[in-house]
């Protein structure tokens, strides 16, 4: 049987920095108390490897009582951040620089008065920190177009967008955003790893007749692959482990295609890649 794996599979920058700083805090701040605000990243696999290490998961500011703070890849709320400086806590600041691009683009837009829609998931974390940051105007989270289609007509409207949406699905709400304002300012905040990725996944899937995607159930951009994948690949399994495999998946399949999400440790890659070799003989 044939296995392609994805060459992009795996940590994206942002998460493989914020992952090194995590652990480099563990040996830099022995002894202290540390936090992260929420899961560094979208792997309940990796945050557990950090817990055995003392990174202890916290979901406000408020179960902080001191020590040392991890901000995570997709970033926090700006009233988040000042509650954290103002408790005077140490700092280390993991959120992706490509997120930050976003927060600030969006506190600009908002600043000059831009109506500002942000395209991506209503309920994601960093969708949540990047809309705090627009706090002087109306702000609008869409999904794709159809949501796009229901903001009202404004003057002046900005678009920015979760870093880890599509291409296509940006374009189609600049489109319907063209069309309902005088002056459209748009910044493109799609980390190129996404596209990477979800370009090779197209790829691998159109040519294999099992596709495994690997990654976090609660990953967004992992979530996407397997739909992008499911699309060209009916038979395609999101699994977060090897564990999950199931042999019967393998019955008269001759070739496999394999990626991960920008969460998925490389270990985790390694033992699907391992096992789906096994299953396959």
């Amino acid at each position: 049987m044939k296995i392609i794996l994805g060459e992009s599979a795996g940590f994206c920058f942002g998460v493989k920095r914020a992952t090194h700083m995590a652990f480099a805090a563990t040996e830099e701040h022995q002894g202290e108390r540390i936090c992260s605000l929420g899961p560094i990243i979208h792997s309940p696999q990796l945050v557990k490897r950090l817990e055995e290490q003392g990174v202890e998961v916290v979901r406000q500011v408020a179960d902080i009582s001191g020590g040392v703070v991890i901000i995570r890849s997709h970033g926090v709320t700006a009233e988040e951040m000042e509650e954290i400086y103002a408790r005077r806590l140490a700092v280390v600041d993991a959120t992706c620089p490509f997120v930050k691009k976003a927060q600030e683009y969006a506190g600009m837009l908002s600043e000059q008065g831009y109506t500002l829609v942000l395209v991506g998931e209503r309920e994601h974390p960093e969708v949540r920190g990047i809309v705090s940051y627009a706090r002087n105007g109306e702000v609008y989270v869409v999904s794709g177009r159809r949501e796009a289609e229901e903001v009202p007509a404004r003057k002046r409207i900005g678009v920015v967008a979760q870093t880890t949406q599509s291409y296509a699905n940006l374009r189609e709400v600049i489109d319907v955003c063209l069309g309902k304002s005088q002056e459209l300012r748009v910044y493109n905040t799609i980390c190129d790893a996404t596209s990477v990725r979800q370009n090779e996944a197209r790829a691998i899937a159109g040519q294999v007749d099992l596709m495994l995607v690997i990654g976090g159930f609660n990953s967004a951009n992992t979530t996407r692959l397997a739909q992008i994948c499911r699309d060209l690949q009916p038979n395609t399994h999101h699994i977060e482990t090897a564990n999950e495999i199931e042999p019967a998946w393998f019955a008269g399949v001759t070739s496999v295609g394999i990626t991960a999400g920008a969460s998925t440790p490389q270990w985790i890659i390694d033992e699907v890649v391992e096992k789906a070799s096994v299953a396959g003989k």
